[in-house]
């Protein structure tokens, strides 16, 4: 199904025609394809057609670097199975030989069901952890080895949002924000700004200084894809599949298949696709050669090691912590230079339908 445009290593683009130099972020995904790779050789036969290994964070960013975490689940799209558990253990026993497994929360490391992630969408039974592991499976994950789980998932959860989207589907016949979507990553990312002080007080402040840094970051990185992803009816559909998708034919399956499309890019990529269609080359470079910084400083056992152990005590004086806060600084002035000023396309959208 033809599209406009397509995200697909967006980054290289926007990198040659900055003339900018990222080495650390380039590393990284070249090391983010091989541990995944090695990864899926690991678990070869641990997987069928109603499971998936799924990895998240920096391994499907395309991020990956030697202090990084390999966060993963198996993603159960079936009938429960006593052996699926057993299944998870073993994986579970492969991530901890090829690398460091994920962190205490529990959000990673096990088994997730697609029922939850499908048919759970707001209310009571949609725990911070289920909302956590449905909009990180649509914003920040990758198949490991047979994927005809995740693609289901993947493909049963958005048609969720855009089945249930009244709004969607009434109305001019213009283009649209999938705003049922569009509230749900909006909600998200709130939730992680509310757990975070919620952490600091639970862990009485240990690595309360790497956590914000990569709050105001990494995992705003997140955010961003997810507005996006969101924006790109409006920002990428050619006149043909526009006019097709909601017009009088109402076709959510195109509307999905586009979907599907931006969501299997890296965050990294859209961003880049995004400010490269728009021509924001000099706020692209800024905020880009921030986040080169930014993982080269958690890249760094030493670094990285010293804002886990800084105390609040200590965050004045410190000068890792320092410098972590100007690279999370020069990258909000750049991200607030296009999606937040009303002279460009993404700020307007932004103001319209990321705030209100």
């Amino acid at each position: 199904m033809p599209h406009a445009t397509l995200p697909d290593a967006a980054v290289d683009d926007l990198q040659r025609a900055t003339g900018a130099d990222w080495p650390t972020l380039q590393a990284g995904r070249r090391r983010a394809a091989g541990k995944r790779a090695e990864l899926a050789a690991a678990v070869a036969g641990l997987s069928g057609g109603d499971t998936g290994v799924v990895v998240f964070g920096s391994l499907a960013r395309d991020e990956f670097g030697g202090e990084s975490d390999i966060d993963w689940t198996l993603l159960v799209d079936g009938p429960a199975d006593p052996g699926h558990l057993d299944l998870a253990h073993r994986i579970a026993a492969e991530v901890d030989r090829l690398g460091r497994p994920p962190g205490r929360e529990g959000t990673f490391g096990s088994l997730a069901f697609s029922h939850e992630l499908i048919h759970k969408i707001g209310g009571e039974d949609d725990t911070n952890s289920n909302t956590t592991r449905r909009i990180l499976l649509l914003l920040e994950s990758a198949p490991v080895g047979r994927r005809d789980a995740y693609d289901r998932v993947v493909g049963n959860v958005l048609r969720r949002y855009l089945d249930e989207d009244r709004g969607l589907w009434t109305g001019s016949g213009r283009p649209k924000v999938p705003r049922f979507l569009l509230n749900d990553i909006s909600r998200y990312w709130r939730t992680m700004l509310v757990d975070f002080t919620y952490k600091q007080a639970s862990r009485a402040g240990r690595g309360w200084a790497l956590r914000n840094i990569k709050l105001r970051t990494s995992r705003k990185l997140i955010f961003l894809a997810g507005l996006l992803t969101c924006f790109s009816p409006l920002l990428d559909l050619d006149d043909d599949d526009a006019h097709r998708i909601f017009g009088p034919e109402r076709d959510l399956p195109r509307l999905l298949a586009h979907l599907e499309r931006r969501v299997a890019a890296s965050p990294l990529d859209l961003l880049a696709h995004a400010l490269l269609a728009e021509g924001h080359l000099e706020a692209g470079r800024a905020m880009f050669d921030a986040y080169e910084e930014f993982l080269a400083l958690i890249g760094d056992p030493e670094r990285r090691g010293r804002l886990a152990a800084l105390t609040y005590e200590r965050l004045g004086d410190d000068p890792v912590f320092a410098e972590g806060r100007r690279i999370a600084n020069d990258f909000q002035q750049a991200v607030g230079a296009v999606f937040l000023d009303p002279a460009t396309r993404l700020g307007r959208l932004t103001i319209e339908y990321g705030i209100f």
